[in-house]
């Protein structure tokens, strides 16, 4: 049993946002496997069999800060490892295109991690981290994180979340080495 969370902001106005690429993933997952979203653990929790394991999709509705809340309750409620659980989150300091695949660090002054890491007790934690890219000098980041992508920007974004889909079919495998090898570019 495995769980995908992708961190992201409710409501309409932040859908398109670059602090919701999280939950773009997992609405992409949702979408290519049928799978429909319930109102549970203060989130959206899709269920499936995913590459031959039982997955939940959570989207926490919580809002960023508080994203721990739900994701704990997830957790304990099936008795989840924490080795079982990826995080796909927006990074600032990868361009858009990038992403990462870790297995611990730091929150790196992402909020909605630091919930995370202080809810579940640890910093051990897989995630995949989506580039979104540094905000101009004039920019403040947090108006930044919160503002839809650019015209260009969607086209990549496109490219971007296809092969963060592949990285975590293969994460759900437990192809990490692969996983890294493949889509750290």
């Amino acid at each position: 049993m495995k769980v995908i969370m992708g961190l992201g902001n409710p409501g309409v106005q932040y859908e398109e946002t670059r602090h919701n690429i999280g939950f773009l993933l997992i609405d992409l997952i949702a979408e290519v496997h049928n799978l429909q979203f319930r109102s549970k653990f203060q989130g959206l929790v899709a269920e499936g069999q995913i590459e031959g394991e039982r997955l939940f999709l959570l989207k926490p509705q919580t809002f960023m800060n508080l994203s721990g809340r739900s994701v704990a309750e997830l957790i304990k409620f099936y008795k989840i490892p924490l080795d079982d659980l990826l995080i796909v989150q927006d990074d600032m300091d990868l361009p858009l295109g990038k992403l990462r695949l870790r297995d611990q660090g730091s929150a790196g002054g992402h909020n909605g991690i630091k919930s995370i890491q202080g809810e579940l007790g640890s910093e051990k934690l897989w995630r995949l981290k989506l580039g979104v890219g540094r905000p101009p000098k004039e920019w403040d980041p947090a108006r930044y994180v919160l503002a839809p992508f650019s015209d260009d920007e969607s086209q990549m974004l496109d490219d971007v979340l296809e092969r963060a889909e592949k990285a975590s079919y293969l994460w759900i495998k437990e192809e990490y080495s692969r996983a890294m090898n493949l889509y750290h570019r």
